[in-house]
């Protein structure tokens, strides 16, 4: 004990070292445990939903808040993209958001992205010149016929 005295007073070892080299070894394992948390709720496994924050409070003990969920963005749902001027909210949440951020002021506006609705637009117009080129050429092909049939019967 002397000689760990004047090595103290010399200052070349810590408190802690000396302790741990005097008490042995259920001093040591003292000083390294760490401190623990119990999940405060029903469900006490780490799961996806079950996730803690652990902090310490200004009385040095350790406590913990449950994590909410990170939200995601909403997404078309043809081409899967972002739909922009919608917020990112959890589903629960996003029946309290007001009506007016849950949409946009457009045709479709909260369900499709922009450019999917413009496709849809140009793609029935489309279909629709079709059917009128088709007629267009119907009729043509029947006006052609009609006189060849006409010289055709005799009588």
């Amino acid at each position: 004990q002397h000689q760990a005295v004047a090595i103290l007073a010399q200052g070349l070892i810590s408190i802690a070292h000396l302790l741990t080299l005097s008490c042995g070894s259920l001093l040591s394992t003292f000083l390294k445990m760490v401190e623990r948390l119990t999940y405060r709720r029903h469900c006490p496994y780490n799961t996806k939903s079950n996730k803690l924050k652990v902090f310490r409070t200004p009385g040095n003990r350790l406590t913990s808040l449950v994590k909410k969920k990170l939200p995601k963005k909403p997404r078309c749902g043809d081409s899967g993209r972002v739909l922009n001027g919608i917020p990112a909210t959890r589903p629960a949440e996003a029946g309290r958001v007001p009506k007016s951020h849950r949409s946009v002021s457009r045709a479709y506006g909260g369900c499709l992205s922009g450019k999917s609705v413009r496709d849809r637009i140009v793609r029935a117009f489309l279909i629709e010149e079709q059917k009128c080129v088709k007629q267009v050429l119907a009729e043509k092909m029947s006006a052609a016929k009609e006189p060849k049939s006409k010289k055709g019967k005799k009588h």
